[in-house]
Formats: C-alpha cells, structure tokens, sequence
C-alpha cells in the first residue's frame, strides 16, 4: 500500500509497473540463496543469538503506518465541519454499490452494528443455530443472543485459517438455518463450495467480511456470495474509516429489516407496500447510523481500494513465495482462482518435524536477526466465559467437545505473525528473506538449543 497523494502517486504506479519483474527477480535471487544455503552448511554466517551480526538492519521506519489518509480526507473533512450534515453517508452507500454491485447497502457506526443488524434481518424461529468458525470473533457471535439464535462453533482449515466445511456438515442438526464463514486476514473462504452446501441444506449464508475487502474468489467479490454480508471499517482494517461498518444485501426484505433495527430515520423511505414503513420514528432496536466523518474517509478510501491492495499483496507475495521455498516453512493456502486481499498481518505457519527445529526456537532466533516475528496463538471463541454460562442465553451455545476443532489447534501450534509493509519497502522484504535464510542453515543447532 501506499498514500495516494502528491509524489506517493508515482512511486505507487511505478511499483505497479515494476512488481511483476521485481517479484520474479528477487524470486529466483532467493531460490538461488536457499540452495546454496542447504548445498553449503560450511558457509553458515554466525546468528545473532550467538553474537553474529544481525540481518535485518533496516530502519522500519512507518512502514506499517496505517491508516494513510492525504490531502483529499483532510479537506472533505473539514468541509463537512464548516458544513455539516449526513449527506456523506448516503454518499458512501452509493458508492459502495457502484463499487462492488451490491444491489442494496447500509453504512453502520461499526461492522458488529453490521452483523447484528444481520442477526435481526435474518428472522428465524427461537433456538435457529448458525454454524460459525471457532478461528474467529465475538462480534458477529455475541449479539446472536439478544435474536435468540445458537452460534454452533466449528473447526477451521489448518491450511487457511477459514471455516472447515467437512466440520460444518458433521454439526449440521435439523436445527440449523444459517452459516457464517469468515475470510480471515483477508483470504476467502471457498464459498462456491459452502454456497453449495447451504443450497444443498437450505441454509442462508451471511459472510463475515471484515477482513477481505477488495478479495475475490472466481471473479467474485467477497460479500457479494452470501445473501447479506458485513464489513468492518476500523482502523486497521483494508478499507479504514477510523471507525465503521457496511452492510450489504441481495434481497429487499432483508436491507428494510435490517435498517429498521438501526435507523429510525429511514423507514419512510421504503416502498409503500413496505412492512417496516410504520416504523419511522422509533426503529426497532438501536441508532447505528455511521458518523459523516467516518463515511467521507471509507468513500475516498474506495477510489484506490483495489490499487492499494494490488501493490501490498505484490510485496507480501515477493517475500512469502521465497520463504516458504524453505523447509517446513508455508504460508496460508490460496486457490488458484483467489485474489486475496492482506489485513494487518501476514500468516505463516512452521512445521516443527519439517523445519528441525521448534516454532519457539525459530521465533526466538529471527528476533535476535531483527524480524518482526511472534508465535500466532488464537483465543477460540468458544473458551470465552459468557459463550458457557446460562445467565445471558436463553438456548445455549454449542460449544466443541475438547480436541474436537484439531484444525484450530493446529493452528496455535503451528502459526506465526509477520507485519504486512503498508509501503514499498524492497530493503526490508529483502532483509526479512536473508534472516530466515540464515535462520533455516542454521537450524540444526537452533534445534538441539
């Protein structure tokens, strides 16, 4: 990613034009190295955690700063001060819909006011169960309780973080009517597949799309596969508002019902036949309306989405597809017919028999080498206290049996967390490709450390 005003315009664009051969020649530097390393163990340069000279030397600087807003959001901004009004939001929702094709969407003060309102538009009879990724968050989860809906928590791909549908299909009960897949960290789920599945058993499919905005699966946008779908825009999120939500939907119904719960201010604006017109002045459950400043920074934001995506997801590729050249080393698993998006962080999972040595050992040493690298361990939703105790549900959750979700524990085992350069930064990818290198020749005595 990169800022899109003044010179930032042209670097961005000549990294556009560049990364494809930049990818390819670092691509084949690196395959060079890691064989060279593994055919030469005699040529080992001393780690930092022995005294060595340290790898990664470059100043970081704000190469993940984040969000990065320019002239344009400061004078939009200050506009709406000296004039303000709600004129911005449906601004956004307008463009939204230009942007991705949604036929309808609703801007919220935050994704979880997105994916509640959801919970209220789906309409389903008391003790309705909706199968969600244990890998995930509370906020789509938690508020199923005010709808009397049971979250039914269920494994995830070790692979790739995302839903694991042989697991959905092992806890689908004649109670269940819906499904809840979660792009995590920007890569989608395999929603032809779980589309398929929930056609197949008459569920509707509500995407949790938080994370992935900009993704695509088979030319698709993510968000646009399930009958409703919800986006965070907080501050670290792909497109940032500081803080905001998108609600988008397929069928008219369930945008009325949906907006009803939230904004008191717009049922008068549905057709004349429409159940949720008399509800003007009051709504019917909360004021989720997204603040003005808030919609002015998404809409800009949008105009270079895809661009911004494009060049962070060419750098992050430039880095992982030489690393994961090394033994034991993978990063998440993306079809061929995905365009992933990155969202704060960049995954990689270490197979400690493979590599030879321990995640903790290797973490330990590529700090000492300068990376900016921790052990990934997740708190699965369903550990949470308030997910097992009576008092705040009237049907109860479906929580895993122990060492059912062996996906989601694998993943604690196995995960690691890399930034994701928000810049072009060649210096450091580089950097972070010679740390692990020297790391992995290292690795037998990291090992036996």
């Amino acid at each position: 990613m990169s800022k899109k005003t003044g010179s930032a315009k042209g670097t961005r664009r000549s990294f556009l034009k560049t990364a494809g051969a930049l990818g390819a020649g670092l691509y084949m530097a690196g395959a060079a190295k890691v064989k060279n390393v593994m055919a030469a163990p005699a040529a080992k340069e001393a780690l930092a955690l022995n005294g060595g000279p340290k790898a990664v030397t470059a100043d970081a600087g704000g190469s993940q700063k984040w969000p990065l807003y320019g002239d344009e959001e400061i004078k939009e901004v200050v506009k709406l001060i000296q004039n303000p009004g709600y004129g911005p939001v449906a601004e956004l929702e307008e463009a939204w819909k230009a942007h991705f094709g949604s036929p309808f969407a609703k801007a919220h003060c935050n994704g979880t006011s997105a994916l509640t309102s959801m919970m209220f538009a789906l309409d389903l009879p008391a003790g309705s169960e909706v199968l969600v990724p244990d890998f995930s968050t509370w906020f789509p989860v938690v508020p199923m309780r005010f709808f009397d809906l049971v979250p039914v928590f269920v494994d995830c791909n070790p692979r790739t973080c995302n839903i694991d549908l042989e697991d959905c299909k092992k806890r689908l009960t004649s109670k269940t009517r819906a499904i809840m897949p979660v792009h995590w960290y920007g890569l989608p789920c395999d929603m032809d597949q779980i589309c398929d599945f929930a056609k197949e058993k008459d569920l509707i499919v509500v995407e949790d799309a938080s994370h992935a905005h900009g993704a695509k699966l088979k030319g698709t946008w993510t968000g646009n596969w399930g009958r409703m779908a919800g986006f965070s825009l907080q501050t670290s999120k792909p497109l940032p508002a500081i803080e905001g939500g998108m609600g988008v939907y397929k069928e008219q119904r369930d945008f009325e019902r949906a907006v009803t719960y939230g904004n008191y201010d717009l049922p008068n604006t549905f057709p004349a036949d429409s159940p949720y017109r008399k509800y003007q002045g009051t709504a019917l459950g909360s004021k989720l309306r997204i603040h003005p400043i808030a919609a002015i920074l998404a809409k800009i934001q949008l105009q270079s989405l895809d661009e911004r995506n494009k060049t962070g997801v060419a750098q992050i590729r430039t880095l992982n597809d030489r690393l994961t050249q090394l033994p034991g080393l993978t990063a998440q698993y993306v079809r061929p017919d995905t365009e992933r998006v990155f969202y704060s962080k960049n995954i990689m999972f270490i197979d400690e028999a493979k590599s030879g040595m321990s995640r903790a050992a290797a973490v330990k040493a590529l700090k000492a080498e300068g990376v900016e690298v921790s052990e990934y361990t997740w708190t699965l939703v369903h550990t949470f206290a308030m997910f097992s105790e009576e008092k705040w549900w009237r049907h109860m959750p479906v929580l895993p049996a122990e060492g059912s979700v062996p996906g989601c524990d694998e993943i604690n085992r196995s995960g690691i967390l890399m930034p994701y350069f928000t810049s072009e930064r060649p210096d450091l990818v580089e950097q972070y490709v010679k740390a692990f290198e020297k790391v992995w020749a290292n690795r037998d005595k990291i090992g036996k450390a």
